[in-house]
């Protein structure tokens, strides 16, 4: 098997694996990033759909839809957010890297949503920095 990456949410009701490679790593800075994780950025790695695996704990998972056709999902007991979803993209979910359990050798590879990043924040990193999500 190739690479297989564990997770869980702060409670560790929900354990999962990831069974493939992280895409690139993006900081993303937008509003609803923010809010929903309460913080300056997010750090989100797209995945594949199918190599995202429910270990325990599937039955704790709820989802809000923040924007139309964007689905946010969490642990309904801890809140620990887990990944976003779009409909539009069913081959691809975007997980927040926090949740692994596994150490990873990957950095940020890019800023997103810079040009809405929080007034008090400062990124002080040579990492390249979009105004929104490239293309």
């Amino acid at each position: 098997m190739s690479t297989v990456l564990k997770g869980s949410c702060l409670c560790h009701g929900i354990q999962y694996e990831v069974r493939s490679e992280l895409g690139a790593i993006m900081q993303c800075h937008c509003q609803k990033c923010r809010k929903a994780n309460g913080t300056a950025f997010a750090t989100n790695a797209a995945i594949p759909t199918e190599a995202f695996v429910f270990l325990e704990g599937e039955s704790l998972v709820g989802e809000y839809e923040s924007t139309p056709g964007v689905f946010r999902t969490f642990c309904t007991r801890c809140a620990s957010p887990l990944y976003s979803r779009r409909p539009s993209q069913p081959e691809l979910l975007r997980l927040r890297i926090g949740t692994l359990d596994t150490q990873i050798e990957g950095r940020p590879a890019m800023h997103i949503f810079a040009a809405s990043k929080a007034e008090w924040d400062t990124i002080a990193d040579d990492v390249p920095q979009y105004d929104e999500r490239p293309a």
